[in-house]
C-alpha cells in the first residue's frame, strides 16, 4: 500500500436501484424489493472504493469477511446510500463498519474485512486452480 488508511476514514456511494436488483421471487403478491446479495455487492463496492486511493498500481482489494444484518426492505427504484468507515488496519487487511440507508431508514448494518493483494500473484494463484 502506498498509504495506510486512517481509522475513521469514510467512503460513501449513492446507488440507484432498478428491477435488476430485485429479489428473484417478486411477483404473485411479493413486492419488488432490493435483494440481500445486491446490497452486499453495493457495500463491498463502497469499501473497495474507499480503500482504492491507498493502493499501489499493482494492488487491488478483495473481500474476505462479511458480517451483516439486513434490517428492512427497500422498494426497487429508491437510491441506496452506502457508507464504509475504516475501523481497523492490520498489515494488508482493512476492516470496515458498513451501513446502507434507503430514503427512509437504515436497511443494512455490519462489518466487512478486505485484504490487499498483488494482482500478479493473485492471478497466478487462480491460474493454478484452473490448470
Amino acid at each position: 500500500m502506498k498509504s495506510r488508511p486512517r481509522i475513521g476514514e469514510v467512503g460513501e456511494l449513492a446507488i440507484p436501484t432498478d428491477l435488476k436488483h430485485a429479489v428473484e421471487f417478486h411477483g404473485d403478491g411479493m413486492p419488488a424489493v432490493v435483494s440481500t446479495p445486491n446490497l452486499i455487492q453495493f457495500l463491498e463496492r463502497t469499501a473497495r472504493h474507499t480503500l482504492a486511493p491507498h493502493l499501489d498500481a499493482d494492488e487491488r482489494s478483495v473481500g474476505m469477511e462479511l458480517d451483516l444484518r439486513h434490517l428492512a426492505p427497500t422498494p426497487v427504484g429508491q437510491t441506496i446510500h452506502c457508507t464504509a468507515r475504516v475501523i481497523a488496519v492490520e498489515g494488508g487487511k482493512v476492516q470496515f463498519q458498513i451501513e446502507a440507508r434507503d430514503e427512509h431508514e437504515v436497511i443494512v448494518r455490519g462489518l466487512h474485512k478486505r485484504a490487499v493483494i498483488r494482482t500478479e500473484s493473485f492471478s497466478l494463484r487462480v491460474k493454478a486452480k484452473t490448470g
